[in-house]
């Protein structure tokens, strides 16, 4: 499906239950005036035909499933009482409301310590869902995703499994971009 050939009516219907996102700035993702729970409910009120309490206990159900501890209450809080790691948690919870079909991940990571950049990876690979990670960083996208594509000025440059691409680059600049990377694990079995 040509998704540029939909209506915005028709746009609406699939963003969210179809198709979701997860940007990479988490600060800019949240409504900094409304409580993270109620921006989390308001996609289920929205989306599905429900009550505002039932959407409250969806939002915290999800605030709990990423891992945020003391969910009741976080769901409370305003954005500025979230670390960043905790604030792209919630971005990822608004996306994976709805279960979509396929998550887009744009750096989901960038602005995140190594330590929480791995917590998030980890979250994302346990969603049920197709994803789409888009990365400069090649270290993360070996770890992550078992095919890939390298594009260079908006044009795909080499794609294939994963591994096989790392091991064995046909093109210069996916090699420049494996060269540049130091911690690439190239022994994990995937397909």
């Amino acid at each position: 499906m040509n998704l540029l050939n939909l209506s915005s009516t028709e746009m609406q219907e699939i963003r969210g239950g179809d198709i979701a996102m997860v940007f990479q700035d988490p600060f800019s993702a949240l409504n900094p005036v409304f409580k993270v729970g109620e921006q989390i409910a308001e996609i289920f009120r929205i989306r599905q035909d429900i009550s505002k309490k039932q959407a409250w206990d969806r939002a915290v159900e999800l605030i709990d499933m990423m891992h945020i501890k003391d969910p009741e209450q976080r769901a409370n809080d305003y954005p500025h009482q979230f670390s960043g790691g905790m604030k792209q948690r919630v971005a990822v919870a608004m996306a994976y409301a709805l279960r979509p079909d396929l998550l887009i991940a744009d750096e989901p990571t960038t602005a995140l310590d190594v330590t929480m950049q791995k917590s998030i990876l980890e979250l994302i690979k346990g969603l049920k869902t197709t994803i789409l990670f888009i990365s400069h960083n090649i270290a993360l996208v070996s770890e992550l995703c078992s095919r890939v594509c390298v594009m260079q000025a908006g044009r795909i440059v080499e794609q294939g499994k994963t591994l096989d691409v790392l091991k064995d680059p046909k093109d210069a600049y996916t090699a420049k971009l494996i060269n540049s990377c130091r911690e690439i694990n190239l022994d994990i079995n995937r397909g």
